[in-house]
């Protein structure tokens, strides 16, 4: 694995730009949700939320999440970058299975939305909206700052 260290600039630059466009959707398709839920089922403004939400999803965030993970592997395996024995790493690694949980039920909303069988109202989607924020927050502080 010594060959990721010639590579590291690299690596962790892509991560980055892959990082980014996952919060990017990840930030956006909970927002389309608050309203879309307050779209009419079967209207035309419901049917463009539904195009929007399946291109957000399979275009972005889906191949975004992949390449972050990928790389973030990359990262991970390169010698002397990661001390397994710090807290940091670990709380970090919470947060990401926290954001592919999220990632997932936003993933279940968007079908139940193209099915037209969303049950919540505009405001749980607003709430929801603040969680991949949350372990944004989490992850960079520990990446960056390495408190413990």
């Amino acid at each position: 694995m010594s060959w990721l260290a010639a590579w590291y600039p690299w690596i962790k630059a892509l991560h980055i730009i892959s990082v980014m466009a996952w919060m990017a959707g990840m930030l956006y398709l909970p927002r389309l949700f608050v309203y879309h839920a307050d779209a009419q089922p079967g209207s035309a403004q419901s049917e463009t939320f539904k195009v929007m939400e399946r291109r957000l999803l399979r275009a972005i965030i889906n191949p975004a999440m992949i390449a972050s993970i990928v790389f973030g592997v990359m990262l991970a395996c390169t010698p002397g970058l990661v001390s397994w024995s710090s807290g940091w790493i670990w709380v970090k690694l919470a947060g990401v299975l926290g954001l592919v949980v999220a990632h997932h039920f936003f993933a279940r909303w968007r079908k139940a939305f193209e099915e037209d069988r969303n049950t919540r109202p505009a405001k749980f989607y607003r709430q929801v909206n603040e969680i991949p924020t949350v372990f944004l927050i989490v992850i960079v502080i520990m990446v960056v700052v390495q408190p413990f």
